[in-house]
């Protein structure tokens, strides 16, 4: 091989990666994180675990991904460790469909029919097909599929490129006795193990052992022991994933390594130990890309169906591996969806930041219903309570924040991406009325120690107001789960009548003051609580804006208040909740 030899080689492995890369990114953003929660679901027994596991790797070309999700839904909860071990079986199943793929290299022959079967026949045309969609259509899910015909284009490309580029080393004795080293199984898994391990994807290296397949120095017997070393490879993926986090996210890593380990022994010890003793004839015969294929869903499958009735073992190996100790009862932590892992799969990862954000606006419209409470009968504990609350939204806060600014970093669809921003933005809006919630509960306080410094008719037009301030929050709170717009647009004809509520008290709480009513020294606290109600209520508004609008640009709450403003019919709605809240 020259210079030119090794730049074309160079070249394919790099196109081949690339293209893998970017077939599964299209992948992932038409299933839109569908595939994750179907194998978060269909996990319930070892045998469901396999067909899903199995069907979620095939669609996504990737046994790590697969692997990493799983050890990132039990380390989050979402996953018992039990279930986990049928997924990881699965997922080694579903890899060798790219094998398959890629064996379409070796086609080769004189019928027309057959040699368009050949990628370097095919692979131009979808190319074409593939950018003629994502140039010209402008619908995601469009999109997203010439993204992968693009990606499937250049694969198939780069695997033709590294196949012409070692096919002259067939000449060359040196690179046949290398390959012949590999007879010997050690020195073929170790091989094997350590390609995987470099380049993290057990489909990618089956990909390089087939193109390498066409120089004809490989034989069944060499390309066995590689191929299991490459499923052993592909653990140490998953082994990193697992540092840092819990013992079970650790136990589904290990479970991952001990199932390749024992399959590979088992597998290893009857083929060799087989052709010792009968001496099969095709171990020594020149193996293909199809028959490298074969060997990798042979084993596959086989080492499935022998350790499928050990899976309970397995697990209590990991068990062992990883034992429990004094921690062993501690919770999952609430942040644990936002785990990192997850981010592999971007779309998912978003799903999952949006049942966080739940989290984050039960845990603040929480607060608030307990601020508004202490208006009732104050308590020092419920106080407390309050100010313990704000580590846990200003937790979700900053991780949540934090956890989608690294999303927005990946590949999103056009829908996604607005979804993102919508979310960035209700964050915000949570954080603040959780801030203005423990406004209000020191302001109840203040009103509190001094109960004399306020008249009944004020104490009773607070009332008034909190419950206002109650409603607006209850109904933005269905506006968030529903993200529906009818009931958002419930939200600002409340948002005007407190707005109208708040000036008419500040109004009359200065009457009282010059009255003689209420004493000077109440107007902080009683002047606090209306500014917070009245904050509470704009950022209420604010949300039910976000969750009616369409993109970004469309999130101009002072525009859409003027236009509600002019609208009759607005109007007498404002009116009727104003009626509703006389004071």
């Amino acid at each position: 091989m020259d210079i030119f030899g090794i730049l074309s080689f160079i070249g394919g492995i790099s196109l081949f990666l690339y293209g893998m890369t970017v077939m599964g990114t299209g992948l992932e953003k038409t299933a839109g994180g569908k595939l994750e929660s179907f194998l978060e679901k269909l996990s319930s027994s070892v045998i469901r675990g396999v067909i899903s596991g199995a069907v979620v790797t095939a669609v996504i070309q990737s046994s790590t991904a697969t692997t990493v999700m799983v050890i990132g839904f039990v380390n989050s909860g979402i996953m018992k460790l039990g279930n986990a071990v049928g997924v990881i079986m699965g997922a080694n199943l579903g890899t060798t469909v790219t094998s398959w793929l890629l064996s379409l290299t070796g086609i080769g022959g004189d019928n027309v029919f057959v040699n368009l079967l050949k990628p370097s026949s095919f692979a131009p045309v979808t190319a074409l097909v593939g950018l003629i969609m994502l140039k010209t259509v402008r619908r995601d899910r469009i999109r997203n599929i010439g993204e992968i015909l693009l990606g499937f284009s250049v694969l198939m490309t780069g695997m033709t490129l590294m196949s012409e580029a070692v096919e002259p080393l067939s000449e060359v004795p040196e690179f046949v006795n290398l390959l012949g080293a590999f007879d010997n199984p050690l020195l073929g898994i170790l091989a094997g193990a350590v390609i995987t391990s470099i380049i993290q994807s057990s489909s990618a290296s089956v990909g390089i052992l087939q193109a390498l397949s066409v120089t004809g120095a490989l034989t069944v017997g060499s390309a066995v022991p590689i191929v299991m070393g490459q499923n052993i490879g592909t653990c140490v993926t998953a082994l990193i994933s697992s540092i840092g986090a819990g013992k079970n996210a650790k136990r589904a890593a290990f479970v991952h390594l001990y199932f390749n380990l024992v399959g590979s022994a088992i597998i290893m010890t009857a083929f060799f130990g087989v052709n010792a003793v009968v001496d099969l004839g095709f171990a020594g015969e020149k193996i293909t890309p199809a028959g490298i294929a074969v060997v990798h869903t042979v084993f596959n499958l086989l080492s499935t169906l022998i350790l499928l009735p050990f899976a309970k073992a397995l697990e209590a190996l990991a068990r062992f591996t990883v034992p429990d100790r004094d921690d062993a009862s501690a919770t999952v932590p609430e942040d644990a969806l936002l785990d990192e892992r997850f981010l592999i799969k971007p779309s998912f990862a978003l799903k999952l930041a949006g049942t966080a954000l739940g989290r984050m606006t039960a845990n603040a419209f929480q607060r608030l219903s307990k601020a508004v409470g202490q208006f009732g009968k104050f308590s020092e504990n419920t106080a407390g309570e309050i100010a313990t609350d704000e580590d846990r939204i200003d937790l979700y806060e900053e991780k949540l924040r934090m956890y989608l600014l690294k999303i927005n970093g990946s590949s999103l669809s056009e829908r996604e991406s607005i979804e993102l921003t919508r979310m960035l933005y209700i964050i915000e809006g949570l954080k603040n009325i959780s801030d203005h919630a423990a406004e209000l509960s020191m302001g109840a306080r203040s009103l509190a120690e001094d109960r004399a410094a306020v008249s009944d008719e004020a104490s009773h037009e607070l009332r008034v107001l909190l419950g206002a301030v109650t409603e607006i929050a209850s109904l933005t709170d269905s506006a968030l789960r529903s993200r529906q717009s009818d009931a958002a647009q419930k939200v600002e004809p409340l948002h005007f009548a407190v707005s109208e509520i708040c000036s008419r008290i500040r109004e009359r709480h200065i009457e009282r003051l010059r009255a003689g009513i209420c004493k000077p020294e109440s107007s902080p606290a009683f002047t606090r609580v209306i500014d917070s109600s009245m904050r509470i209520a704009d950022r209420c508004s604010d949300i039910a804006i976000f969750v009616m609008g369409s993109a970004a640009a469309d999130y101009d709450t002072h525009s859409y208040a003027r236009k509600l403003s002019s609208d009759p019919d607005f109007r007498k709605r404002v009116e009727e909740i104003e009626e509703k809240y006389r004071i």
